[in-house]
């Protein structure tokens, strides 16, 4: 751009290096983007800048993400950039998204009149495959081969090759090499065995990689159709994306990839940095762009992130950006060492309270951990404060059945012709409550285990509309399902309110203003299995992506953050921990009056009210007794109380379990508390629900005597 020319309206607001990124020719172009860089609104402002220009129409265009969530938030961009409906032409998908589309529409050309089936849970046929190989076939040991053959597959692995792969890479396998070849070629003879021919997520890549390489029809009609490709987190890509990624560009260059080497993550799933590194010895012409300027964070969270990936190693950490904060300074970040988890599990929870009295919402707080079994004792203590939270996950959303047959009602809604006029942004959201109504959406939560499960998923089914609404006011119904669609294709669940409690690598892509990263010992952070006798690591590399975790730990808080590590793990244990080694040289003064804040003070865990021993688990501590212990229930109170509750939440417009849960009312019914204080004494009762309801509890229960 000539100097005082005034800038493209693709750059406004961009900052040099992302204007850089925009402006840069059609491809090769490699953006590696430090976390909190704006790489999204830099790779959306690209495609509108390409598709503005002329250089490419917006249908010839294909962005790939990782994660559902990524390609809604492109597509939502994408509209508010003003390429009007073209951008609804450009395809922002997953991997597997775009090469399910892709497979649909070339399977009668590549494999003729034969039927196929997705299939979507691959658990039976491994398990019948274990078992006939004569390995296992519990739970976890299903799970874990299952995993195997993902990782063999997306790794370019055959069956026969397996073994010698695992001994060349020196790969832990989990059980005999040649037993998990065994089952792997099994798990592939029972696929193809039927009329219908079945095919796993990764049979799409690999039959779509296939039909491009081997049909040159197929391949020229691909290409003629899209020209121009986006590939976000570049770094997490596995060999067989890398070559359907190859069949898509052929002989061209049009390609932009986004990722961070340092954000690598996932190798386990057979991910691979090494396509980011080389992308400028394959693409000798390639631009190369480095966003380092982190929008997100304050200057103290970014100068942690910094040091923590200062002191990693090897040809990955040659590649670390050095991010630069862009914000206002806010708050250091805190070190706090406990006597053991119940200690540190309450002491974080303390904190939160904290935060939420002061305004912070729950929903912009997040407790990050190494493993998912450190969720239990942190559940346990935001219980017993009354702090609402969700454990991210719930992968099969869309997979449960009361969805599907919501979506399909929609669709069904969708082909009539007598929709009301305003059914579009607020006015779905109204549509599709009527629309739900008759599989069971009512107004307060229903009795029974099952009616509750389905009416907790249509509730949540609404709230993902009113989600949508709010990126896109202009959102119909036919647009609704597309998106359903799109998700359930990914398995993309949707969000609730409350702390959120995830493992390190789900949180990735994910950002809150205040993070706990929490159990940060030697043995958990890095994990233990990658350390040998001695804690001395058997495998640098591994322990460098150990780092790298919690590097992208780090990055995702906003302006608070607390690092914490237990020195036992039951209460009263020996402390036989140290804190992880990835905090040396970390924590700013070590000195007694350093800002390591002191250990919480010991909480004894309540004991049950029947027998005396501690309680363990959220339900015994909410019933404050053990499970096996014998109930007193007063079941007219119960009745009582229920109905009570049913009144306050049709009162309030809000689900029963808002004003209390079950278990709550069952503690109140066995326990019968005449006062406050013996009614603030049951879990599940904090503050501000007995300013609320107390008086109101207390009145039914004194009712009933």
């Amino acid at each position: 751009m000539m100097v005082g020319m005034p800038a493209p309206a693709s750059v406004t607001g961009l900052d040099p290096e992302q204007s850089a990124a925009v402006l840069a020719p059609r491809g090769p172009v490699c953006v590696l983007a430090g976390a909190g860089t704006g790489k999204t609104r830099t790779i959306t402002h690209r495609i509108a800048h390409l598709v503005a220009t002329g250089h490419v129409s917006a249908g010839q265009v294909l962005a790939v993400t990782f994660t559902a969530r990524a390609a809604g938030e492109m597509r939502s961009r994408l509209r508010t950039l003003g390429i009007g409906g073209a951008a609804a032409q450009v395809q922002a998908r997953t991997f597997h998204a775009a090469a399910l589309r892709q497979l649909r529409y070339f399977w009668p050309q590549v494999v003729g009149d034969t039927q196929w089936q997705l299939l979507d849970r691959k658990f039976a046929l491994v398990g019948q495959a274990a078992s006939r190989v004569g390995l296992p076939t519990s739970t976890d040991s299903v799970r874990d081969l299952a995993s195997e053959i993902e990782w063999s597959k997306a790794s370019l692995i055959a069956p026969e090759d397996y073994p010698n792969e695992v001994a060349r890479r020196r790969r832990e396998a989990p059980a005999d090499a040649e037993k998990v070849a065994a089952v792997y070629e099994a798990y592939e003879r029972a696929k193809a065995a039927g009329e219908v021919r079945l095919l796993d997520f990764d049979d799409l890549l690999v039959l779509t990689a296939g039909a491009l390489e081997n049909h040159q029809g197929v391949a020229e009609e691909f290409r003629e159709r899209y020209r121009c490709f986006v590939v976000d987190e570049y770094q997490d890509v596995t060999p067989l994306q890398q070559r359907v990624l190859d069949g898509w560009l052929g002989d061209r260059d049009d390609l932009t990839v986004v990722g961070d080497a340092n954000q690598t993550i996932y190798s386990f799933t057979g991910a691979t940095p090494k396509y980011l590194l080389d992308f400028s010895r394959r693409f000798h012409d390639a631009v190369v762009v480095r966003l380092e300027r982190d929008y997100r964070s304050t200057p103290e969270v970014v100068s942690l992130a910094n040091r923590v990936i200062g002191a990693a190693r090897g040809r990955i950490a040659g590649t670390r950006l050095q991010l630069i904060g862009q914000r206002q300074p806010g708050p250091e970040p805190t070190f706090v060492e406990y006597d053991d988890e119940p200690a540190e599990a309450a002491g974080v929870a303390r904190s939160i309270k904290k935060l939420i009295a002061g305004g912070l919402p729950a929903a912009e707080i997040a407790i990050l951990y190494r493993i998912n079994a450190q969720s239990e004792v942190h559940e346990q203590a935001l219980t017993e404060l009354d702090i609402p939270f969700q454990v991210r996950g719930g992968e099969g959303f869309f997979t449960r059945q009361e969805v599907r047959q919501s979506v399909q009602a929609l669709r069904q809604a969708a082909s009539r012709d007598d929709l009301p006029a305003d059914a579009v942004g607020p006015g779905l959201v109204s549509l599709v409550r009527a629309v739900l109504a008759p599989l069971g959406l009512t107004a307060a939560e229903p009795s029974g285990t099952q009616a509750r499960e389905r009416w907790t998923s249509l509730v949540a089914l609404v709230s993902l509309t009113e989600e949508l609404v709010e990126h896109d006011d202009q959102l119909d119904l036919p647009g609704l399902i597309r998106e359903l669609t799109v998700r359930a294709e990914a398995r993309h669940p949707p969000s609730v309110q409350g702390v959120t409690l995830a493992s390190l690598h789900a949180a990735k892509g994910l950002e809150w203003t205040a993070v706990f990263i929490v159990g940060l010992c030697d043995g958990t952070l890095p994990i233990g299995h990658v350390l040998g006798d001695g804690g001395v690591p058997t495998d640098e590399a591994a322990v460098e992506e150990e780092r790298r975790l919690l590097y992208v730990g780090v990055t995702r808080a906003r302006e608070h953050l607390e690092l914490s590590w237990a020195l036992a793990r039951n209460q009263g244990g020996r402390k036989s921990r140290r804190r992880s080694r990835f905090l040396n040289g970390l924590i700013p003064d070590e000195s007694p009056a350093s800002r390591i804040a002191p250990p919480a003070p010991k909480k004894k865990r309540p004991g049950c009210r029947v027998c005396g021993k501690q309680l363990l688990g959220t339900t015994a501590t909410m019933l404050g007794r053990c499970d096996s212990c014998p109930s007193n229930v007063d079941d007219d109170l119960l009745v009582a109380l229920k109905a009570w509750r049913l009144d306050k939440s049709r009162e309030l417009s809000v689900p029963a379990f808002v004003v209390f849960t079950d278990n709550t009312l069952v503690a109140i019914a066995e326990q019968r508390p005449t006062d406050t204080r013996a009614l603030v004494a049951i879990a599940g009762i904090g503050a501000k629900k007995l300013e609320r309801f107390g008086e109101d509890v207390l009145n039914v229960v004194r009712s009933q005597h």
